[in-house]
């Protein structure tokens, strides 16, 4: 097993490896097509990532506890903390890094019914070309978390607004199990001028 100061060396060098793919440039004005072409899903544990309406599966490429790197067929590189999108590559903006401060209440989502909870985290941003005039380090973001019931049963929804990022802020959605908090479904803000990136595990317990 790698040992955890290896991880941000390993997510440096993937990273870095992975060039510009059809999703470069994407931005939010993108209307989804009418309909995605069938996909094959990888063997083992995958995820189904939706993003502006264009989906594919990643497969699982290294794993290090709860911290995953998830590659589609066409180089976009998801890193994942749980259930957290912390680092991407393959697209024109990338989320380079994601620092939190202090516990994330997402790990405790029946907490979360009826009241509360704030989050803090820095994230860096930049752009593909790796342009220094692109680069932004320790951006503030601020969040609150609350969870709701849904119409079925032991299935809440987490709603995490945030101020920082981008203008206006962005609100994350996560719809998670109440006993035993695997999230089943995800839309998670990755950077300013991207649609939520829509993740959906499988063969996985996230």
């Amino acid at each position: 097993m790698r040992s955890p100061r290896m991880w941000p060396l390993l997510l440096a060098l993937v990273l870095a490896g992975c060039g510009e793919t059809p999703w470069s440039g994407l931005r939010a004005s993108l209307s989804p097509p009418a309909a995605l072409p069938a996909i094959g899903v990888p063997e083992g544990p995958a995820l189904r990532l939706t993003l502006g309406g264009r989906a594919s599966h990643a497969a699982l490429l290294q794993e290090l506890g709860e911290r995953r790197l998830w590659r589609t067929d066409s180089g976009f590189v998801v890193a994942t903390d749980g259930a957290r999108v912390v680092a991407t590559s393959g697209l024109a903006e990338v989320l380079a890094a994601t620092r939190f401060e202090g516990p994330d209440p997402l790990a405790h989502p029946a907490a979360l019914l009826g009241r509360g909870a704030a989050a803090r985290r820095l994230v860096d941003l930049m752009r593909a070309d790796r342009d220094p005039k692109g680069m932004r380090f320790g951006v503030e973001i601020e969040c609150r978390l609350r969870a709701f019931p849904t119409a079925e049963a032991g299935l809440l929804l987490v709603e995490e607004r945030c101020r920082g990022g981008g203008r206006g802020g962005f609100t994350n959605r996560f719809w998670v199990e109440e006993e035993g908090g695997a999230v089943l479904r995800s839309e998670q803000w990755i950077g300013p001028g991207l649609p939520p990136l829509v993740l959906e595990p499988l063969g996985i317990a996230s």
